[in-house]
């Protein structure tokens, strides 16, 4: 048997998934355009790649936006398990964007360290940094709230972005106050950094998203919860064959439940039914399948779960 989850929790995932890909958009290009302003003020190349990684910010929380609208696309007869691995796929072009910018910074960093060049206006320079840093922290924090709430994946790789642009923001503030005379080759140290920094943000985002399309199991915790409530039962013997998987919001859980060979067909499937509720309650969105199994017929060689 199947169970699926409500409507109202899958509109309550889409909200607010959608909310923080147009947050996210919106403050990428507020930032890109006040960064690119500042680098041509200042011909900052930390600045340069403050502009850079929010112009790749950008481009991956866009592309997020889109990726998202077929991912949140209900189950259709072609795709009936439905779009959510579309998430995943949207962290694998997220992370090509992330591993270009960063190469281009790294080659461009190690020319400014090896031509050092003096900052200009650095004034103009600080203070578009400070506003960076006000609209990311306000971003970060609503990512946050949104990854709370929804556990989504692709939200969760946009937000290693806007995370390490906090550090990012600060270190072009002390990179712009150290060039400005008392180390000129800190630009060019820092905009290395980033670089280097970048590159290891894309590989998280890219081990995350091959977890979920390779049909990764459900943390441990979650499987412990289901075996918890499948074996509260009083008759539920135990449980086998329990496997997990996550696509986008979706999870898929499926298990042989092990029961009396002389209980009732109804019983069971009330059984059954009971426990599908309490699954999908503490874990939705999620869709349940139970197979019912008379203990006479379990193959010993099957590894069970009976909670002793």
């Amino acid at each position: 048997m199947i169970a699926k989850t409500t409507h109202n929790t899958t509109s309550e995932y889409q909200f607010w998934v959608k909310l923080a890909a147009r947050a996210a958009s919106l403050s990428a290009l507020l930032l890109f355009l006040l960064k690119l302003y500042a680098w041509f003020v200042t011909d900052a190349s930390s600045m340069l790649a403050s502009a850079t990684d929010s112009l790749l910010d950008l481009f991956a929380s866009t592309m997020n936006l889109v990726i998202l609208q077929f991912a949140l696309a209900p189950a259709d007869k072609e795709h009936k398990f439905g779009h959510g691995k579309a998430e995943s796929l949207a962290g694998l072009v997220q992370s090509a964007f992330v591993l270009g910018s960063a190469l281009l910074l790294v080659v461009h960093g190690i020319d400014r360290v090896l031509n050092p060049v003096q900052i200009s206006h650095s004034w103009v320079g600080i203070i578009i940094t400070l506003i960076s840093i006000v609209v990311t922290l306000m971003l970060v924090m609503l990512q946050k709230w949104v990854i709370r709430k929804t556990a989504s994946v692709a939200i969760a790789a946009d937000g290693i972005h806007y995370q390490s642009d906090l550090v990012l923001n600060i270190g072009v503030l002390v990179a712009i106050i150290l060039s400005g005379g008392i180390w000129l080759h800190a630009d060019g140290v820092f905009t290395v950094l980033v670089g280097l920094y970048l590159l290891w943000g894309a590989g998280q985002i890219i081990w995350s998203s091959v977890h979920h399309l390779m049909d990764h199991e459900l943390p441990a915790e979650e499987i412990q919860q289901i075996i918890d409530i499948t074996l509260s039962h009083e008759q539920a013997l135990g449980i086998h064959d329990l496997r997990t998987r996550q696509a986008g919001p979706q999870r898929f859980i499926q298990f042989h439940l092990e029961l009396d060979d002389q209980l009732p067909l109804v019983v069971a499937h009330d059984i059954g039914e009971t426990i599908e509720r309490e699954i999908i309650a503490l874990l939705a969105p999620c869709e349940v399948f139970i197979h019912h199994d008379p203990t006479s017929t379990i193959d010993p060689a099957v590894e069970r779960i009976n909670g002793l």
